[in-house]
């Protein structure tokens, strides 16, 4: 008999895997994505969901950064929208954050060192 491991669904909350995103929503973006796509293998959302919750742990350590900054504990849109504008791998994201805001986001001034000091911790 097979016993449950340690991502099974018994002890991570219902959760089929070491996923915290939904593969099953992952695979509806990924199909709704274009006409020409139809099959996806079993890995490919398994790999897109790992790239998401890196995104998502990379944009709030910047975001952090700017709350920090500003004296603040608490994260506000404005300082995701200041990450985003103050980081080039971000600029994909430029024209979302300046449209949904309505005014023009001050990008936070960072250096190099002081951004691996955050992001190692």
């Amino acid at each position: 008999m097979r016993q449950a491991g340690i991502y099974s669904g018994i002890l991570s909350g219902g959760r089929t895997g070491p996923h915290l995103l939904p593969l099953a929503r992952i695979k509806k973006i990924m199909k709704k994505s274009g006409d020409n796509v139809k099959m996806i293998s079993g890995e490919a959302p398994i790999v897109f969901s790992k790239a998401c919750e890196l995104f998502i742990e990379e944009l709030t350590q910047r975001s952090w950064m700017v709350a920090m900054q500003g004296k603040r504990r608490t994260l506000h849109k404005e300082d995701v929208a200041s990450a985003i504008v103050a980081t080039d791998v971000f600029d994909f994201l430029v024209d979302l954050v300046s449209a949904s805001s309505g005014n023009s986001v001050n990008p936070v001034d960072f250096s190099p060192v002081e951004m691996e000091t955050v992001l190692q911790s």
